[in-house]
């Protein structure tokens, strides 16, 4: 491996081998843009700009909340449609229906379009910066605002026929871009009437044509960020509020017109709502902050660390997966995108020391989704969770400590168990890199443990994490990735294009929470819970795990398909009111029984979000896995369904004991950490057949069963799985005795 380059470019020593370089090189989506020349250098300015307007705002000079939200997303929808094309960009351009003189035909009349909406806006402006007063429901608005949905509308469908090509901007485009300035120009001028105004019949309509302007730019961007789910998603929903007097049953509701819908809708109950308020403060800080960790190269030292720690043992590159894709998936936000960076590395890895192709996918496909709940970063969804909840972040990321190592520790165990059972090696010393070497460069976790330090010091989650990017920047001289004023550039540039997805994703789902809230739907599904549990025909116990069971599958189901954050967003608002009110009751010794059912509630919900990455039939993490290890996709998905089995099982824990999200104290934390690892260590080996020795069905079956016991906390059901579990572990280990050799 002597061929091997390190940071700087230079050949490197046998004694500084690395195994990963170009982790933190993502690469780009087939729909997205490359550039050169002119049009980067705009793209660029764009971009940093972007960047720095949150990083003044969120440390500098505040601005009043919905010109701040507003400001936000106009500017994730300007880049947006510059960066991120209608459809994948083949090398030589991928034809449509639509010819070049079609496309320009149809962005001249947009433009048009535009322009009619753009004047009695600009005229506004200056009337009101003159002390005049503003009618939008006369003159050029009557016309103008309908002409300018209408061209929005127009410029979206001819992307999707249009002939597109790596280096250029469609003509429609470049309108959209347009067109996104406008909505913000609008609802600038209408602000503190659309305050009050939203979600009723008198708003005017010019009001309602430019909301709705708004959300199909927010559909559209994010049908070309992330596929269709989330859009079919919201689509229905919306639809829900104008169908809800034909529903069935708890489905129910009187209706609401046009006018109230969309006006409502984009507002701070909706789009402008809570998932908006996080990613245009903690998500975007943090995207900034794991920008300047890849600028320095942060992510290679991770798996190259996993690897001199764990490569050794047997089935090591599954191990290293465990590890890595861990400290990987906590910054990367999502799931499958962590699956692409790492995967990319570790999963022909596992092949080469044995693993069958479909189990390779579904360890990394397992090991990247539980980056989503490691703390303290956790994806984004921990921020989302802070702001629904009212519960301080810090807290949030301490609770989550004993589900994640549970988590993580089960995953450890099947991959060592399939190891075992398959007699697999781990990788040779001269295939790893030097522990001695990469220990001396363990200050390149300064920027997290500066993070951690910050928040548990009192700091505010923004101080926090502007204080982690400057500690990246600092680390950054110490390597050969040294950060000059151009790398930091660079890295404000990366950071904007990274949030491109995850703020066009959080903007989606607020949408479907504006119309949850609008609705009421959320509360009554509350009571169809309450209703499951308190059954008549069924005992109190059986009511509220059918409940429970019932709240994980709809969680699973509102996440297939979706980001985490969005997952978690809209489980949120459907499901965990309702989970929080049938704890409730349960926890009147506590000193806080609202909080603490709140707490456990959403991280139920937040967890099954999150595991839906890894739920057939609709898995997008192992999906990602099977495209990289050539396994068949199903059967990879139905794979990482039974290496993330705990995650199926933890919740249900925490929702029998909140001392495992450390609710009560001390000494109940201790008993149900240790006891719940005794649990996943037998659920791992019950699922792969194996613990010192190959298990028969008897066995496992009844290994399975311990574990189940331990799921409700208690003296007596820990006992009896404990019992249960020496009762096979105790005649393997004879066993396997009596076939070791005499010495």
């Amino acid at each position: 491996m002597t061929d091997a380059r390190d940071g700087g470019g230079g050949a490197v020593t046998d004694d500084q081998r690395l195994v990963a370089q170009g982790i933190d090189d993502e690469p780009a989506p087939s729909n997205q843009r490359q550039f050169g020349g002119v049009l980067w250098a705009f793209f660029a300015v764009l971009a940093i700009a972007y960047t720095l307007f949150h990083l003044l705002v969120l440390n500098v000079a505040p601005l009043e909340t919905w010109t701040f939200r507003l400001s936000h997303v106009a500017g994730v929808l300007v880049l947006g449609y510059g960066l991120v094309a209608a459809r994948n960009l083949g090398a030589e351009g991928t034809p449509g229906p639509i010819s070049d003189r079609l496309n320009l035909a149809v962005a001249v009349l947009a433009l048009v379009g535009l322009a009619i909406g753009a004047l009695p806006t600009w005229q506004g402006h200056l009337a009101l910066a003159a002390g005049g007063m503003v009618n939008t429901g006369e003159g050029l608005f009557v016309i103008g605002a309908p002409a300018m949905a209408i061209a929005t509308v127009a410029c979206v469908v001819a992307g999707w026929f249009s002939t597109l090509r790596p280096g250029r901007v469609l003509w429609t485009d470049w309108v959209l871009m347009l067109s996104a300035l406008l909505v913000l120009a609008y609802l600038l001028l209408i602000l503190d009437r659309h305050r009050f105004s939203n979600g009723t019949s008198f708003a005017p309509a010019a009001d309602v044509w430019f909301c709705f302007a708004g959300l199909v730019l927010i559909v559209e961007l994010t049908r070309r960020v992330t596929g269709l789910a989330l859009v079919t998603i919201s689509v229905v929903f919306a639809c829900y509020a104008f169908a809800g007097p034909w529903m069935p049953g708890f489905l129910r509701h009187e209706g609401f017109s046009l006018t109230e819908t969309i006006t409502y809708i984009y507002s701070d109950k909706g789009v402008l709502g809570p998932t908006t308020a996080v990613s245009s403060t903690y998500i975007i800080l943090f995207i900034v902050f794991a920008a300047f960790l890849q600028a320095s190269r942060v992510g290679d030292y991770f798996v190259n660390f996993a690897f001199a720690t764990a490569g050794r043992a047997r089935g090591g590159p599954a191990k290293v997966a465990v590890f890595a894709s861990g400290l990987m998936g906590m910054i990367n936000g999502t799931s499958a995108g962590n699956v692409v960076s790492t995967g990319s590395l570790t999963i022909p890895l596992m092949k080469k020391v044995g693993y069958r192709p479909q189990a390779a996918g579904a360890i990394e496909a397992a090991a990247s989704t539980g980056g989503q709940i490691m703390p303290p970063i956790m994806g984004a969804g921990a921020f989302i969770m802070a702001e629904i909840t009212g519960i301080p972040y810090t807290e949030l990321v301490v609770a989550a400590i004993i589900p994640a190592v549970l988590y993580f520790a089960s995953v450890y165990f099947m991959v060592d168990f399939e190891a075992a059972r398959l007699g697999m090696r781990g990788m040779s010393e001269d295939e790893l890199p030097k522990f001695a070497v990469l220990v001396k460069q363990i200050y390149l976790f300064i920027p997290i443990i500066i993070l951690i330090s910050a928040l548990f010091a009192g700091y505010s989650v923004i101080r926090a994490g502007t204080l982690s990017i400057m500690a990246a920047t600092v680390v950054s001289w110490l390597t050969p990735y040294w950060m000059g004023p151009i790398q930091i550039l660079r890295a404000l540039k990366l950071g904007a294009e990274m949030s491109i997805q995850i703020i066009a994703v959080c903007a989606c789902s607020g949408l479907i929470v504006g119309v949850i809230a609008l609705t009421g739907v959320g509360a009554r599904f509350s009571s169809l819970l309450l209703s499951v549990a308190s059954s008549p025909f069924l005992p109190e116990a059986i009511g509220l795990l059918l409940a429970m069971v019932f709240a994980m599958i709809v969680s699973i189901i509102l996440g297939m398909g979706m980001p985490t954050t969005a997952a978690y967003a809209v489980a949120a608002s459907v499901v965990a009111p309702g989970l929080a009110t049938l704890i409730e009751p349960s926890l009147l010794g506590y000193a806080d029984p609202d909080r603490t059912s709140r707490l456990i509630a959403h991280f139920f919900v937040f967890y099954f979000a999150v595991i839906s990455a890894i739920t057939p039939p609709v898995a997008l993490a192992a999906y990602a896995a099977a495209g990289i290890s050539g396994a068949d996709a199903m059967k990879t998905s139905f794979a990482s369904f039974g290496t993330g089995l705990a995650a199926f099982v933890v919740p249900f824990v925490f929702f029998y004991s909140p001392a495992m999200l450390l609710e009560g104290s001390t000494l109940q934390a201790i008993q149900v950490a240790c006891t719940a690892m005794i649990g996943v260590y037998m659920l791992s080996a019950g699922v792969r057949g194996f613990m010192l020795a190959p298990l028969n069905m008897l066995q496992r079956g009844l290994l399975l069963a311990g574990a189940i016991c331990m799921i409700k906390g208690g003296v007596v059901t820990d006992l009896t799985g404990i019992a249960v579990g020496l009762a096979v572990f105790l005649p393997q280990r004879r066993a396997l005795r009596a076939l070791q050799p005499a010495e």
